[in-house]
């Protein structure tokens, strides 16, 4: 049970994200929809841990490079989607107050999904391969 409270939390806080996500971008005092293209970001964040827990080992060893590196390329796709309002800030291509909208937006995405990782991807009963 403990799994499903979990799990509707994670859900909660990354509607919540999207949500600050769409003000930045639906306001009609902002009024334009680049702000969306940090969506490709939230979809590309997982992806080198997936591919790194597919090729390495399960050792219990502390770090390995596949995994060193994935954690690298999530990095850079984080800095990436917080830096990328801010630059179309910059040269005014989206107003501060959408760029303020976008990085809160961006923070709760991202610490959902770490929140994610953190209960479902230990090796329990119940995890998010499940789903």
């Amino acid at each position: 049970m403990a799994g499903v409270k979990a799990l509707v939390g994670l859900s909660f806080s990354g509607a919540i994200g999207l949500t600050f996500l769409m003000l930045g971008c639906a306001l009609e005092y902002y009024g334009v929809y680049w702000p969306l293209f940090v969506l490709i970001f939230y979809i590309l964040c997982p992806i080198p841990h997936f591919i790194a827990k597919r090729v390495s080992d399960d050792t219990d060893a502390a770090s390995s490079a596949c995994r060193e590196l994935a954690y690298f390329f999530t990095t850079g796709i984080v800095v990436s989607a917080f830096g990328m309002p801010i630059i179309l800030a910059r040269v005014e291509a989206i107003k501060w107050g959408a760029c303020g909208l976008v990085l809160a937006g961006n923070a709760v995405i991202f610490l959902t999904i770490l929140g994610f990782f953190l209960v479902f991807g230990r090796g329990d009963d119940f995890s998010w391969e499940q789903w």
